[in-house]
């Protein structure tokens, strides 16, 4: 006898078969049957005869550390049909915390910190790995150990390079993480304290990574002008190590840089083709989101959030930050919009920078600066500026995943404050709902670079496929109207749709309702 079986869907089975009708036969929580599958076969069976079936989505690339930890539901997740999420992303992430104290590595990752109730009262992995146990939540989690907050526990005072005994205690941080779980490594190269790693730093912790077989994701040290020397480096770690490399995101800001990414995959084909598993994630957007912060010149960054306000206060390098920055922009401040700020400043949410300053009278360029500093380097931007033919490059290489860089939010709780970035609630119905139908992609290939494809670069056994033995991790939706509602000025929409998510077994949506009491969620461990 079957738990469930799910009777008259399409299938896709996310590893690039051809869509096809059966039903799914579900039993503790794996699928076990698929075919024609008897009425007397099972205890509950859900006809789903018009609907589309897929297995969960597996996002390789969100930020939902801390907010899992204050909503376990995931309703901006859960409600795309995501099943599991990779969180520790871009070198940001809970843990260890700084030997400064749960305060200092707060400032480090303010981005992913949305919900100040939210208390680190852990110390490394298997402490932050109790925390989102007993959030119980609704999706599968597995994270990666992030470079930040392991700088920090070690030379909490350095933003240069570590000296011997910092960088080996480093080694020792990283080997214990994997050890206990971890299911990879991530640097974010553009964020202090992590942007003043030099590239020997990264062969170090690569070889590391590679001991344990884990993945290295890399948030690059340039998304701009320096993108290929970024990409370059990259690659040299993987040739140096052998790790398994994971490049973040990547796409390329400004107009004069367009075509940059193409030139960049050509690379890593060369790479690839000499035998290195090398692979990439991306989003189905054209703007960005991070720290406003991430406009200024990288020397102005160091020492966390205290010396950057006391920078920002003080004439001399707040006039050197203004001499510097008409040479490291790549975007128009027209293009650059404050998307989080505190409640002080709320008067400027979903204002360009350009807008801003004529609201201020002030230059742009001071005016983000203000901003910076009154918001004591919380203020969160979305940056427009990328180009159409570089994402569909990225989409088109068999190397891509997909990955939303988003959280999980609730619009409704301390974690919805904001304009956040569209990403957060519709990426997934973007890509698999409105750009099929645009026949921008196809179906299966959509899927594929969803589910099984992140799901094996994270070595997740048994997870993103439909088949026999899987774990039973389904979305299944209406195809004609599955599709994003969120936009940059009204994010805050779950998509349309979805009628029913299965994590582990479970019901978690049924009917297009999220059900506050399903959290059949596991904290998944390499």
């Amino acid at each position: 006898m079957l738990d469930l079986v799910l009777a008259g869907g399409t299938v896709v089975d996310g590893l690039g078969g051809p869509a096809r009708r059966e039903d799914v036969g579900v039993r503790g929580g794996r699928i076990v049957a698929l075919g024609r599958l008897g009425a007397e076969a099972a205890t509950e069976r859900v006809d789903v005869t018009g609907l589309t079936v897929i297995p969960g989505l597996v996002d390789i690339h969100s930020h939902s550390d801390l907010t899992l930890v204050s909503d376990g539901r995931a309703r901006s997740k859960v409600m795309q049909g995501i099943t599991t999420e990779i969180v520790g992303n871009c070198g940001l992430g809970p843990f260890p915390l700084a030997r400064g104290g749960a305060q200092r590595t707060r400032e480090s990752i303010s981005i992913i910190d949305l919900d100040p109730a939210v208390a680190l009262e852990w110390s490394g992995f298997e402490g932050y790995r109790d925390a989102v146990e007993a959030a119980r939540p609704a999706l599968n989690v597995a994270a990666l150990v992030g470079h930040v907050p392991l700088r920090l526990a070690v030379a909490p005072e350095s933003d240069g390079p570590l000296d011997a005994t910092q960088l080996s205690a480093l080694l020792e941080a990283v080997d214990v993480a994997l050890e206990a779980g971890a299911v990879g490594f991530s640097t974010g190269l553009m964020y202090p304290p992590a942007m003043s790693a030099p590239q020997s730093e990264l062969v170090e912790i690569g070889k590391v990574v590679a001991r344990h077989d884990r993945l290295f994701a890399i948030h690059a040290r340039n998304y701009s002008t320096g993108l290929l020397a970024a990409v370059d480096e990259a690659l040299a770690v993987v040739r140096a190590t052998g790790c398994r490399l994971q490049i973040s995101h990547l796409a390329v800001a400004g107009r004069r840089n367009w075509g940059t990414v193409a030139v960049a995959l050509e690379r890593i084909d060369a790479a690839r083709s000499e035998g290195f598993d090398i692979g990439v994630d991306i989003y189905p957007y054209l703007a960005g989101s991070a720290n406003l912060s991430q406009l200024l010149p990288e020397w102005s960054q160091a020492g966390g959030a205290d010396e950057i306000v006391r920078r920002l206060g003080d004439a001399a390098d707040r006039a050197r930050i203004i001499e510097e920055l008409p040479h490291i922009m790549v975007h128009g401040w027209d293009e650059i919009v404050v998307s989080w700020v505190e409640d002080d400043l709320a008067d400027v949410l979903g204002l360009t920078v350009q807008q801003i300053g004529e609201r201020w009278g002030i230059d742009p360029a001071d005016a983000a600066l203000d901003v910076i500093r009154d918001s004591h380097n919380r203020a969160m931007m979305v940056a427009y500026g990328r180009s159409e033919d570089d994402l569909r490059a990225v989409l088109g290489h068999p190397a891509a995943s997909i990955g939303s860089d988003g959280l999980s939010v609730d619009p409704d709780g301390p974690t919805g404050m904001g304009l956040p970035h569209p990403r957060s609630y519709g990426c997934y119905p973007r890509l698999i709902g409105r750009m099929v139908r645009d026949q921008q992609i196809a179906l299966e290939r959509a899927v594929a670079m969803s589910t099984s494809v992140p799901a094996a670069r994270v070595r997740l056994a048994d997870r993103g496929s439909i088949a026999i033995g899987s774990f039973a991790d389904l979305a299944l939706f209406d195809a004609s109207n599955y599709t994003d509602t969120a936009t940059y000025t009204h994010p805050k929409r779950f998509p349309t749709g979805i009628a029913h998510v299965v994590t582990n077994g479970e019901f978690v949506v049924r009917d297009g309702v999220q059900r506050d009491d399903a959290r059949p969620g596991r904290f998944l461990t390499g």
